[in-house]
C-alpha cells in the first residue's frame, strides 16, 4: 500500500492510493488515549487500541477541542519578503484598486426586487452584452424585515459588492419601501464614482424594467470606452478558500495555494484568508504569524466570537467536517483545520477584517466569516477579491461573483470533472512542488482575461450571513 507521510512527528501516513486514498492509517501502534498526530500537531486523541497499519478515522478517534481555550502571543515565524515587480493587465478605477474583468452587475437593495434584476439580466445582455463582459445579477432574500446586526450585515456585503472593481458598473436596484432603502443604503457605500454606479426604485418608475434597460445602457458604453492597462500586482487582492476538502486537500493543494499566496505576496499582492471555524485546532499556529501584539488580539477576538456564536445557539464548536470530508479521510475538525490553514502559506499575517471591510494593508489578511462555501466566496468578493484560489477534493460547481479557480487536490478529480475543475494539484504527488509556478502563471491568466471554469458555466451565486429573526 502507497502512503505518504507529511511529517517526521507523526504516528499516523495517508493512504495514496486504491479505495482508501485520503485516510491516515497507523504508523505503529497506538494505544487508546494518545494523541493521534497528523502535521506535525495533534488531531484528536484515540479512543481504543489501534494497531499499526490499520485505518484511523471516526470510529477510534475522537476530537480534542474545547469550547474555550486561553492564548498567548508567541511569535514563530521567519519569513523574508522577496519583493517582485510582476504585473497584470486590469482595468483601473477611480476609486479603490483595479479591476480584472469589465462587467456589469444588478445588485438588488432587496429580494422582493430579484426577479426584476434577473430579467433585467436577460434582457440587457441581449442589448448590451457585447459591449463589456457581461452583465450579472446576484438574488438574495435579504434587505427588508431584518434587524439590528443582520440589517447591518445585508448592507455591508451588498456594499461590498458594488465597491467589486471586476465591475465597470453597477445598477443599484431597490423597491423602494425596504428597510435598506436606496437612500439609507447609500450612507453605508459612501462615496462612489457617478459614472460607474446608477440607481433605481421599482416603485418609482412607471416601467421599472425599460428605465433599469436605459440605466444599464448608459453603464455599458461607459464600460465599452475602458480597456486594460499594466497594473501592479499590489492592486490583486486574492481569495483564499477550500470546499468539499478530502484527504489529500493538506497534503496537495492547499499547500500548493499556500506556497503561491506566498509568492503573490512577496510581489505585493494581498491574500484573504476566511473561514473562522475551520481554523479552530490550527488557530494557534496563525496566531504566532502575527506582526504584532494588536494583531494577535484581533485575531483571538476573531476566533472567540465565532465560539461563542456556535455556544450561543447550543451547538459543540467542533461540529465539523461533514460528511464528505469523512468520507475523503478527514476525521475531526483538527484534522481539517490543520490541512485549511496550509493555503495562507509562510507569510506573516497583518490584519483582521471584519465583514464587508476592505484591506488597506497588503500581504496574508485573515476574515471573519463561517466556513460554507456560499457565504465564504461571498464574503471573499465583498472585501474586494478579484479572484478566488478555491481547492477541492470531492468538487464542486459553485463559483461566486468574481473568477473562482477550482483547483483539485487529486488527479482523479480533475480528468473526472473536468468541466469544473481548472488546476490540478494531484499532480503535487508526483513532482512536488515545482507546479508552484504554474499556478502562479494561471492566476496571472486569470486576471488578464482568462476564463475559469465557474465563469464558462456561469455560475455565480451569493450569499448573505445571517443570524438574527425575521420579522
Amino acid at each position: 500500500m502507497k502512503t505518504i507521510l507529511i511529517s517526521d512527528k507523526d504516528n499516523v501516513e495517508v493512504v495514496v492510493e486504491g479505495e482508501s486514498a485520503g485516510h491516515k492509517i497507523a504508523r505503529k501502534n497506538i494505544y487508546s488515549g494518545e494523541d493521534i498526530i497528523k502535521y506535525g500537531f495533534p488531531i484528536g486523541t484515540a479512543t481504543k487500541d489501534i494497531k499499526r497499519g490499520e485505518i484511523v478515522h471516526t470510529n477510534n478517534i475522537k476530537t480534542k477541542l474545547e469550547d474555550k481555550a486561553q492564548y498567548t502571543y508567541n511569535p514563530e515565524y521567519s519569513y523574508t519578503l522577496n519583493k517582485k515587480n510582476a504585473t497584470f493587465m486590469g482595468y483601473k478605477r477611480k476609486y479603490g484598486r483595479a479591476g480584472v474583468r469589465n462587467e456589469i452587475w444588478i445588485i438588488n437593495t432587496v429580494g422582493c426586487v430579484n426577479k426584476t434584476a434577473q430579467i433585467l439580466q436577460q434582457e440587457a445582455n441581449n442589448r448590451y452584452g457585447g459591449m463589456c463582459d457581461g452583465i450579472y445579477a446576484f438574488s438574495h432574500p435579504y434587505g427588508c424585515s431584518q434587524l439590528g446586526d443582520d440589517h447591518k450585515m445585508t448592507q455591508k456585503i451588498l456594499s461590498g459588492l458594488v465597491r467589486n472593481p471586476n465591475a465597470s458598473g453597477v445598477l443599484v436596484l431597490g423597491l423602494g419601501c425596504e428597510n435598506n432603502n436606496i437612500n439609507e443604503f447609500k450612507k453605508v457605500l459612501g462615496r462612489y464614482d457617478e459614472e460607474r454606479v446608477k440607481f433605481i426604485n421599482a416603485q418609482d418608475c412607471e416601467n421599472e424594467i425599460e428605465e433599469g434597460l436605459k440605466l444599464i445602457g448608459e453603464l455599458a458604453a461607459y464600460a465599452s470606452k475602458l480597456k486594460r492597462t499594466e497594473c501592479s500586482i499590489s492592486e490583486l487582492v486574492v481569495g483564499l478558500k477550500c470546499g468539499g476538502s478530502d484527504g489529500f486537500s493538506g497534503i496537495t493543494a492547499n499547500p500548493l495555494i499556500g506556497r503561491v499566496s506566498d509568492l503573490l505576496i512577496g510581489n505585493g499582492a494581498t491574500c484573504l484568508l476566511t473561514e473562522v471555524p475551520e481554523m479552530f485546532g490550527a488557530e494557534t499556529i496563525l496566531m504566532n504569524r502575527c506582526e504584532s501584539e494588536e494583531i494577535f488580539d484581533k485575531t483571538v477576538e476573531m476566533i472567540n466570537f465565532f465560539k461563542n456564536y456556535y455556544l450561543s445557539h447550543g451547538q459543540p464548536v467542533y461540529e465539523n467536517p461533514s460528511p464528505g470530508n469523512k468520507a475523503g479521510g478527514i476525521s475531526t475538525l483538527e484534522d481539517k483545520s490543520l490541512g485549511c490553514v496550509q493555503k495562507a502559506g509562510n507569510s506573516p499575517v497583518v490584519d483582521v477584517l471584519n465583514i464587508g471591510e476592505l484591506p488597506y494593508k497588503n500581504g496574508l489578511n485573515l476574515l471573519y466569516g463561517p466556513g460554507n462555501d456560499m457565504v465564504a466566496v461571498t464574503n471573499l468578493a465583498a472585501s474586494g477579491c478579484q479572484l478566488i484560489m478555491f481547492s477541492t477534493g470531492r468538487g464542486t460547481p459553485l463559483g461566486a461573483p468574481v473568477p473562482t479557480i477550482k483547483i483539485s487536490s487529486n488527479s482523479l478529480l480533475y480528468s473526472k470533472k473536468t468541466h469544473w475543475i481548472d488546476f490540478d494539484a494531484g499532480k503535487v504527488l508526483e513532482q512536488g512542488f515545482d507546479i508552484d509556478k504554474d499556478l502562479f502563471s494561471f492566476i496571472l491568466s486569470v486576471a488578464n482575461g482568462k476564463k475559469t471554469k465557474n465563469e464558462e458555466n456561469n455560475y455565480r451565486e451569493i450569499a448573505i450571513f445571517k443570524d438574527g429573526v425575521t420579522l
